[in-house]
């Protein structure tokens, strides 16, 4: 474990990074190092006896559940991406939500009044805002170049005193994508993941605190939102997930659900880098399930900070020439 001292201000020396000064998203949320951490605080603080969790969800999740000995049970969710709730939710219970890909908050806000103990995973939906009393906990490294770092809202503060995580030397992906290309940095990012596997609480670290305050999170936030628009006018007719989309949503990526299994290879094989969510569904899930087929149909098409309307057009024109 590294101690780093408080010391007085160091004047002179070499020159630092240098990064815009501004104000984090979520300056008053608590700032911790992952978010399956944030989930683990939740159920910590709360002293839940078990959870239920969706059958399509990212393995990670599982890691403080098993950690704390929590019981979990699975549940499904139907073709709109909306819970099946067939069961009680008990006082010493808690329910898990994933607000999925960022489009999901009008479920979100129905579910805030219908379940009592409501957990809110909003790692795929950065700008969506958390609802009041609502335990919500954010991923950043999902929408934003860093190497950790999640957001939570808690009803219930820990008493515990926790060590500030330390993250410069997990930033190698980031500096080599810019030096190099993502591909060259790839190695380094699924390096950085497995670094990130089992590790304690940890407060954010400062320099994923700094680079998170100098983004400009609107233009990103407008990015996105017109990425979106442009790619569901030109592919929703083609789009088997009906998507209800509100201007503020910005979401993570666009989803496209189409019958060929094929698409996400050919994409890559034109450098556009797909991501699939998520394989460990298809173990815990039997293919006459509707999670099953997400996992091996779902295309999310990436609409980040990073891309113009010229990228989406080019995307659009790939996907005509495969679908």
């Amino acid at each position: 474990m590294r101690h780093y001292p408080k010391r007085t201000k160091a004047i002179g020396g070499y020159i630092e990074l240098q990064l815009p000064k501004g104000e984090e998203y979520y300056p008053s949320l608590i700032k911790l190092n992952t978010g399956r951490n944030a989930l683990e605080y939740i159920l910590k603080v709360n002293n839940y006896s078990s959870i239920y969790i969706p059958y399509f969800t990212c393995e990670v999740v599982l890691e403080p559940i098993k950690k704390l000995g929590i019981q979990y049970y699975f549940y499904t969710i139907d073709k709109n991406l909306d819970p099946v709730i067939d069961f009680h939710i008990a006082p010493t219970e808690c329910f898990l939500y994933t607000n999925y890909f960022g489009i999901k908050q009008l479920t979100v806000n129905r579910l805030s009044k219908e379940i009592p103990n409501l957990i809110i995973d909003a790692s795929q939906a950065f700008f969506s805002r958390p609802l009041p009393q609502i335990d919500t906990f954010y991923s950043c490294r999902k929408f934003f170049g860093v190497a950790d770092g999640a957001y939570l809202q808690s009803n219930i503060l820990s008493t515990a005193k926790f060590e500030k995580d330390i993250s410069y030397d997990r930033i190698s992906h980031l500096t080599k994508s810019i030096d190099l290309s993502v591909e060259e940095g790839y190695k380094n990012f699924v390096e950085n993941n497995l670094v990130l596997d089992k590790n304690p609480i940890k407060r954010m670290s400062s320099l994923t605190k700094r680079i998170l305050s100098s983004i400009d999170y609107e233009d990103c936030r407008r990015i996105r939102n017109q990425n979106f628009k442009t790619l569901h006018h030109a592919l929703s007719d083609k789009n088997n997930l009906e998507i209800n989309f509100a201007d503020d949503d910005a979401p993570m990526c666009y989803p496209l659900l189409l019958e060929k299994e094929t698409i996400s290879k050919k994409l890559i094989s034109k450098r556009v880098y797909i991501p699939t969510f998520w394989p460990n569904v298809l173990r815990w899930t039997t293919t006459k399930m509707f999670e099953n087929y997400l996992t091996q149909h779902l295309v999310s098409l990436p609409i980040d900070h990073r891309y113009d309307d010229d990228d989406m057009q080019r995307l659009i024109n790939y996907l005509k020439q495969i679908i």
